[in-house]
């Protein structure tokens, strides 16, 4: 009996000095990126520099904000990254600025798949590359960085939070029949014209906010189009980009006053809006665009924008 008593004893104290010892966090270990790549990750990273505005954008959302050490000259929100160091364009970074700021984790994307990852890997980096397609790659690439960053719990916030915004949006649209879904036309330039086809982050959001994108039946993401084209399809509703850099709201101010697009119902309607081209990048900030697009697209639902 004497025994048992002293085993449980002992036992209790291993358990209350296990409760009380604090826990470490655990490293990511390996992770495969959105490039299929299998990334060796062994610390929670403590200096982090990205090389693209979305996958900044998902890091202060994180609250990574002061583990963030470098950024590129695009990465514009939110308004403290503009405090942080700049390690060049996002197509063209600076490889020894980045080795300087000596960081243990390099977020990048596709863009830097073929020339820049291979160059901060052969110099020891660690590089993870985003590359979400669409708003479920969003929200899983959110999850991932949280897993890399021991921000798990703010992770699964975030994410529960904007699958809510998109349900608010997505309950009230899936029941509309295709004749009550308006005809989009989204521009992101005027000179060429150029719109965005069914592999898009645009088209997706034009579909979940109860329209039909006029070029659904074009893959490309970005490509020039026809005039005639245009009007033969009579958008119902015009979107188009604003915020590219030194052209600002130029694009804007065309479709405003074009002729050949005033014979559209759009036109006619005055169904032209402006769209802040960022809330168009790969991150959080994507279903703010959708809750543009919903407004813009079906007022008498959500409510009106004025134009």
């Amino acid at each position: 009996m004497k025994v048992y008593l002293k085993f449980f004893a002992l036992l209790g104290i291993v358990l209350i000095l296990a409760a009380c010892t604090p826990v470490e966090p655990v490293s990511p270990g390996a992770i495969v990126d959105d490039l299929g790549r299998s990334v060796s990750i062994k610390e929670i990273p403590q200096r982090i520099i990205s090389l693209v505005p979305s996958n900044t954008e998902i890091l202060f959302a994180l609250g990574l904000g002061d583990k963030v050490v470098g950024v590129t000259e695009f990465c514009n929100y939110p308004a403290e990254v503009l405090d942080k160091e700049k390690v060049g364009g996002f197509s063209t970074p600076d490889i020894e600025k980045i080795i300087a700021l000596q960081p243990d984790l390099i977020l990048a994307g596709s863009i830097h798949a073929k020339e820049v990852i291979p160059a901060l890997e052969e110099r020891g980096l660690t590089v993870f590359a985003l590359a979400p397609e669409n708003l479920d790659g969003i929200l899983k690439d959110i999850e991932v960085v949280g897993k890399i960053t021991d921000k798990e719990k703010e992770a699964f916030k975030l994410i529960t939070q904007l699958e809510e915004r998109i349900e608010a949006i997505t309950d009230k649209t899936e029941r509309l029949k295709p004749q009550e879904r308006p005809r989009v036309f989204f521009i992101t330039w005027h000179d060429p014209l150029k719109s965005m086809g069914s592999k898009s982050l645009p088209h997706e959001l034009i579909e979940k906010a109860g329209g039909v994108n006029i070029f659904q039946d074009v893959e490309e993401r970005n490509f020039q189009v026809e005039f005639e084209t245009v009007v033969y399809c009579d958008p119902q509703v015009i979107i188009v980009t604003v915020g590219h850099a030194a052209g600002e709201a130029k694009a804007f101010e065309w479709a405003k006053e074009e002729p050949r697009l005033k014979v559209t119902e759009a036109g006619k309607d005055s169904r032209i809006f402006p769209l802040d081209t960022g809330l168009t990048r790969h991150g959080p900030r994507a279903i703010d665009a959708l809750e543009e697009f919903a407004k813009f697209i079906h007022p008498e639902i959500f409510g009106a924008i004025e134009n």
